[in-house]
């Protein structure tokens, strides 16, 4: 007897982000509506400290198998997100920047020209690290934008100062984006490390560094209105925004971080306020995490809750009719 296949289990299945198509790198997109894209940055070569961030990107898309396709149900709103998007498949796996070892430069230039093929396409790019290094070559691919705000959610600044030889670690990408011409404005929130002294270089170049005793005496939505509402913003996600108890499969896991909801609320309040033109998540280091997955489980719902979040809003919708 024929059985329905009611729910692909995630054990089953060649793990896709959301399990969408696959797009190769040699594919013809031309007759392709594509919305969403998601690339992977493996690279974690710029981890002082304990590597294993590479394998990120393959451990969140398997931990997104979990998920339906027929989206996700907000439990708060009491209604579906991302149904849509799934049902007209609007996104597309881009697979990964092809990482060569020791190659940082040439690796740098491959995620750079990635994202900005999914840019061409008029679509959204999601970037899936990697440490936070990655995050320098993905901002630099909106160089075509007339201007774009950065929100960077993280433990740590990532500013310390560039020298020869030393420039290229996942302490130093926003002092480069920092520089960046199409760059606006760079907020930093979620600041608490006290072995992180480079906030304070953050803060003499300019930049709006929020502790998370500012973040508590804020909330979500006073964090987001330090953005110009309506702008396009880019927002970079390090897993150690979130407290040390609940990301065991992260390197830079720090004390007296935020909770998954105030994660949440704050990137459901971002949403609402500016024009997300693209995001990453980065740091989750699989090998080091519990049995249960935990940390790669919480990456994939905060990026797929906050895609959802940004596809409900009247630009998104706008756009894609």
């Amino acid at each position: 007897m024929a059985h329905k296949n009611y729910a692909a289990y995630p054990f089953v299945g060649i793990p896709t982000f959301l399990r969408a198509p696959m797009i190769r790198e040699d594919e013809d997109l031309s007759d392709k509506e594509i919305a969403i894209g998601v690339i992977g940055a493996p690279f974690d070569e710029g981890c002082p400290y304990v590597p294993g961030s590479r394998l990120c990107a393959r451990a969140v898309r398997e931990q997104t198998l979990r998920f339906t396709d027929s989206g996700y149900y907000d439990q708060q709103r009491k209604r579906m997100y991302l149904g849509e998007e799934l049902a007209k498949h609007r996104i597309y796996d881009f697979g990964d920047a092809n990482v060569i070892p020791t190659d940082v430069e040439g690796s740098f230039d491959r995620i750079t020209e990635g994202v900005k093929r999914i840019l061409n396409q008029g679509a959204l790019p999601i970037v899936l690290g990697g440490d936070h290094a990655i995050s320098y070559p993905s901002i630099r691919a909106f160089d075509k934008f007339e201007g774009i705000h950065v929100l960077h959610l993280d433990a740590h600044t990532d500013f310390l100062p560039i020298e020869p030889g030393f420039e290229n670690t996942n302490t130093h990408p926003f002092r480069h984006v920092n520089d960046m011409n199409h760059v606006k404005s760079l907020t930093q929130v979620g600041y608490r490390s006290i072995r992180d002294i480079s906030g304070l270089d953050s803060m003499a170049a300019g930049n709006r560094v929020v502790t998370m005793d500012e973040f508590w005496e804020l909330g979500p939505k006073g964090i987001a209105g330090l953005l110009p509402e309506g702008e396009p913003c880019y927002v970079s996600i390090d897993i150690d925004v979130l407290d040390a108890s609940l990301v065991p499969g992260c390197v830079s896991a720090e004390p007296d971080g935020m909770l998954y909801r105030e994660l949440r609320d704050t990137l459901t309040a971002v949403a609402e306020r500016v024009e997300v033109v693209g995001f990453d998540l980065v740091e989750v280091a699989p090998d080091l995490d519990v049995g249960t997955r935990i940390t790669s489980y919480l990456a994939a719902q905060t990026i797929v809750e906050f895609l959802g979040k940004i596809c409900d809003q009247p630009y998104w919708k706008e756009k894609h009719k």
